[in-house]
């Protein structure tokens, strides 16, 4: 690799990810950034809402690593809360592993000082004892002053309620659940209490259940009602996301009894007689996602201006909803979009696209705002940038199927080489954001394709569906049919097509080379090889994952030894190059440490690179210089370019 390479790469990865969490309340957004020189230390910082060249107020002065880690995939750390005319601010510390609390205010005035917006009415306070487990960050606080969570501890979730007024308590654990539990909300009162359930055999997204809880003046729960209803989920497997409260008897949440997740309006007013108010039926826009992380917001706002996120096809629109009635709709140029939320009419979010890094998007809908938000923000698009193609093409069963494709940004070849790329989840899905790696190859020459194999998400629930009990055949042979069509349509070479995968997606493009002469070979990083080792040693979150991707392990165990990779090895005589960390708890290094030595003996040019410092999802900026460079030396042998 040239140092020019090494500095395209070192451009593309080493960039600053500020603003993650994002929040807006009354006129301040908040946010948490890396303070330091490492990954283990950062702040919660506040400056004025659409000011952006403010300086940004650090909140949290002691050293603190806010991160949540519940169920393993983690998601939002912080809650901040509009109470008694303050900003009540609650955070997860990982260094103590508790839950902090802090009041601020408002500056009456910034005399003179420009960097201050807020002011601390109460000391930083750890309120919970150290707990051996995890916390949610969807904290709720009540009119009595008790601050309601949902936690991890010994495989089990608890709702639990400290009282702010004290310090290092011990956690009050007041539910019990059957298993898993989140998305903890509760109307302005919160004399209500909401959150979705989930249990064995099912994760989050195949079936859920949506409880309510109603809570006494002492912070107790009176009475616990599930939801259910005869044109929902009486008689099927339905998936509820994010119960968010609009007023303090209505609740908004998307379910997807219909094949798509639509948006649902309950009237909540008596517990015992929960019925629907409105339903938003419509095919082909989802109103959720696959709830890996917690903290996921889509719509944010109360009844008087409502604010939803829908994915149409290849878009991201915003919709306006007033008294539960459509008002307009925002078209945005994003390709993803994280971090949303509403306060009053102020919109601020943040989003990713084709050409361009995440940027925060602040709107006051108080204001005139034009329906195409392109229009309205100034971007920084990456020159010479490859533009995703949407691309549908006959996949598993002849059944329509998506990718992405990236053609080379200069002619090398006389055919451009092929790289298909197989995402990882399995239950996720490419959207066409900007990545650097992709990027790197088309600037080299090569041609990139993007599998949205069937069961990846964002296509409905039928799409999502195609994977049960197949993975490991219908992803793979969806990946062979997009390269064939490609070769058929004479836009790539056939005898250089290579395949990548990380994690789940590892064990797609390993088993791909199971398939004829089409995939000449394969690069992965930290990929699944061994179902069955997968099946007694994932982590809780997943350990019932496998039941819907492969089937029940005793009755279809002969399918959780053929598919994996590990049982293949030696049937397959292609290159390979692998990467793993040492640090990886989700795919232990050891499984790929198995096959090294078989691999490198039965295929030429094949290597295997351990990592000390990564784990799953790799964070060195040197490691990803050494891993393009590898890859780049790798192929350049392999497809004999």
């Amino acid at each position: 690799m040239s140092n020019d390479d090494k500095l395209k790469v070192r451009q593309t990865v080493s960039k600053k990810k500020a603003f993650k969490e994002l929040t807006i309340i009354r006129d301040t957004i908040f946010w948490i950034d890396v303070v330091g020189e490492g990954q283990n230390e950062n702040a919660i910082f506040a400056r004025p809402f659409n000011k952006k060249e403010a300086f940004p107020q650090k909140l949290t002065d002691k050293k603190y690593n806010i991160k949540n880690h519940f169920h393993g995939y983690g998601g939002k750390s912080y809650k901040c809360i509009n109470f008694e005319n303050n900003f009540y601010l609650i955070w997860i510390d990982q260094l103590t592993k508790a839950v902090w609390f802090q009041i601020f205010k408002e500056v009456a005035s910034n005399d003179g000082i420009q960097n201050k917006y807020l002011d601390s009415v109460q000391e930083p306070r750890q309120l919970s004892k150290s707990i051996e487990g995890n916390f949610d960050s969807s904290f709720v606080i009540s009119q009595k002053k008790f601050l309601y969570g949902i936690c991890e501890i010994n495989n089990r979730d608890y709702l639990f309620s400290l009282n702010l007024k004290k310090t290092k308590q011990d956690i009050h654990r007041i539910k019990k659940f059957k298993n898993f539990a989140g998305e903890l909300s509760s109307n302005n009162s919160a004399s209500l209490l909401s959150w979705v359930e989930w249990d064995s055999p099912y994760m989050p997204w195949e079936k859920n259940d949506l409880f309510f809880a109603q809570i006494d003046l002492d912070g107790e729960i009176q009475k616990i009602k599930k939801f259910s209803h005869k044109l929902i989920n009486t008689k099927k497997n339905v998936s509820f996301f994010q119960p968010f409260w609009i007023s303090e008897t209505l609740l908004v949440c998307s379910e997807d009894s219909s094949g798509w997740w639509n948006l649902l309006f309950l009237d909540v007013s008596e517990i015992e007689n929960i019925f629907i108010k409105k339903r938003v039926e419509r095919n082909l826009i989802e109103y959720g996602v696959p709830q890996w992380v917690s903290g996921i917001t889509l719509f944010s706002g109360t009844i008087k201006n409502l604010f939803c996120l829908a994915k149409k096809e290849n878009s991201l629109v915003v919709e306006q909803y007033k008294d539960l009635e459509f008002v307009k709709q925002f078209f945005t140029p994003f390709t993803s979009i994280s971090d949303f939320c509403v306060f009053r009419k102020k919109v601020i979010l943040k989003g990713y696209g084709s050409d361009f890094l995440g940027i925060v998007l602040e709107i006051d809908f108080a204001e005139k705002v034009l329906s195409n938000f392109s229009q309205q923000i100034n971007v920084d698009h990456i020159k010479d940038c490859s533009k995703p193609e949407a691309f549908w093409f006959k996949g598993f069963e002849d059944q329509a199927t998506h990718s992405f494709l990236y053609k080379p940004l200069v002619q090398n070849f006389r055919k451009p080489p092929l790289l298909v790329r197989a995402h990882s989840g399995p239950t996720s899905f490419f959207d066409g954001s900007y990545n650097s790696e992709v990027q790197y190859w088309t600037s080299k020459g090569f041609f990139v394709a993007e599998v949205n194999y069937g069961g990846s998400s964002g296509f409905g629930k039928a799409y999502r569906e195609r994977l049960n009990d197949k993975w490991g055949i219908v992803d793979s042979y969806d990946c062979k049919a997009l390269a064939l069509e490609l070769i058929k349509l004479n836009l790539v070479d056939s005898d250089k097509v290579a395949i990548f995968g990380n994690s789940a997606g590892g064990l797609t493009a390993l088993n791909c080379l199971l398939y004829g002469p089409i995939f000449t070979a394969a690069i992965c990083k930290y990929p699944v090889i061994d179902l069955k080792d997968m099946h007694y040693n994932t982590h809780r979150f997943e350990k019932d994952y496998l039941n819907s991707l492969v089937g029940n392990y005793a009755k279809n165990y002969d399918d959780y030894i053929n598919r994996s990779p590990i049982n293949q090895i030696n049937k397959i005589k292609k290159p390979i190059l692998l990467f793993h960390g040492k640090k990886d708890k989700v795919i232990s290094y050891k499984q790929t440490l198995k096959i090294k030595e078989i691999l490198i003996k039965n295929n030429k040019y094949s290597e295997v690179i351990f990592f000390d410092n990564e784990g799953h999802g790799f964070k060195n900026i040197e490691n990803k210089e050494v891993v393009m460079q590898k890859s780049q030396e790798f192929l350049k042998n392999a497809l004999n370019i």
